[in-house]
């Protein structure tokens, strides 16, 4: 059920607090496991069967696992894209833990993706059949997932959401600036519901394509690392139920933690290099502690975008020396995308998800792979084991992409009124 914007007094402003969280990555089918993987440091990145890669330069991807078989939430899902499988029982299982049972008719919710494939391997497929000479038998529904916004409007139709359905594409920002988009969206009394997130698959075209700008590392990414090669990519998809706390507290739910602000950014600089001295990036950082009512001392936590390609590292480091000055060599940081890959659009769901976890548990989760840091990025990377962080209040998640993008979300620990 959609219903327009209701008035609201000048300033005034609704809370929003995450209710639910779901997530499939490379570590496999659920939040469990990929709390399991971020905890442990060990990387989930090597060899993959997705598609043929002994052509190319690299050889390692994060890539799910085989889908558990017949699990209710992907029965006749067959002739789905694996980015629309992703997104649809990430999205079910935050729902399942906001407590909805598999449904969203009858409340004002929407949903806010942000995708760079989306069903780009089966169209790859698809192709590959035309190729062979016999376009007769080429398999047309293998096309029905083309669009960005397939991932997205699949979770809509399943979940019987009629209000808001919104697809970000801005490359590696895309769920990160989808999830601020939910938040003004449920802030603002648009709707009282949303789902924030992402997924992407594999797909050669990429995987091709990051070799070609030789962005990639023969290994598993290292980010800040002082002998980093360049980034992993990987797949999935992650959503988040972002809910506003009266709709909440009035329905019985239990808030997991608060979304208190967020910002974004343009570079405006370069087609794929960052703005070296992280200008814009700091500004989308300081966009959101600015509009979550706190100070930049008061973080206590940072999940970077950390690609470990050489630039965006030291770009990224420089952003930090901005926005927080001498304590950007202390505060804790956190590199998922070591144990879990890049999944390009859907990067800043699945990290926005990590920065919950940490909040939830106050224990910042550790970076894997090894090799002595970047003197000229030091950041306090956890390695190792999760670090305990008694007390830890706010987490910030930076999402850099191609042509500038910069997306920042701020959560803050739940503690109860």
């Amino acid at each position: 059920m959609f219903r327009e914007t209701e008035p609201r007094m000048p300033g005034a402003r609704r809370r929003v607090v995450v209710t639910g969280l779901g997530a499939v990555t490379a570590a496999g089918w659920g939040v469990a496991a990929l709390r399991r993987a971020v905890e442990s440091g060990q990387t989930a990145i090597g060899p993959f069967t997705r598609f043929p890669h002994d052509r190319q330069r690299t050889h390692v991807a994060g890539e799910v696992p085989a889908a558990p078989a017949g699990h209710p939430w992907l029965v006749r899902t067959q002739r789905y894209s694996h980015a629309d499988r992703f997104a649809l029982f990430a999205a079910l299982e935050a729902v399942t833990e906001a407590g909805w049972p598999d449904s969203l008719a009858g409340i004002s919710a929407g949903v806010f993706f942000g995708s760079s494939t989306s069903g780009l391997f089966e169209s790859e497929q698809f192709y590959e059949q035309l190729a062979e000479g016999a376009p007769d038998r080429a398999d047309r529904s293998l096309l029905a997932s083309h669009q960005l916004s397939a991932p997205a409007e699949t979770v809509a139709r399943r979940l019987g959401i009629s209000g808001p359905v919104e697809t970000i594409s801005s490359a590696c920002a895309s769920a990160g600036l989808a999830i601020e988009q939910a938040m003004q969206s449920v802030r603002s009394g648009e709707i009282d519901v949303a789902l924030a997130g992402g997924a992407d698959g594999l797909a050669l075209t990429t995987y091709a394509g990051f070799n070609a700008l030789r962005a990639m590392d023969e290994r598993p990414c290292r980010p800040f690392r002082a002998d980093r090669a360049g980034m992993s990519l990987g797949e999935g998809g992650a959503v988040l139920v972002l809910e506003s706390l009266d709709h909440a507290i009035a329905r019985g739910a239990i808030p997991l933690a608060e979304l208190l602000g967020a910002g974004s950014s343009c570079d405006a600089t370069h087609m794929t290099a960052p703005h070296e001295a992280g200008t814009w990036a700091a500004a989308a950082m300081r966009a959101a502690i600015a509009d979550a009512r706190i100070t930049a001392g008061e973080v206590g936590y940072i999940n970077a975008h950390a690609t470990g390609t050489p630039l965006n590292d030291a770009a990224e480091f420089a952003a930090f020396r901005t926005v927080f000055g001498d304590r950007a060599s202390t505060i804790p940081v956190e590199a998922t995308k070591s144990v879990l890959g890049h999944l390009l659009g859907a990067a800043g769901a699945v990290e926005a998800v990590s920065t919950v976890l940490c909040l939830m548990h106050e224990a910042v989760h550790p970076t894997a792979g090894d090799g002595e840091m970047d003197p000229s990025a030091r950041v306090a990377l956890v390695t190792g084991a999760p670090r305990a962080t008694p007390g830890l209040r706010y987490g910030i998640s930076s999402s850099l992409g191609f042509g500038g993008a910069n997306a920042a979300v701020l959560f803050g620990r739940w503690v109860a009124p």
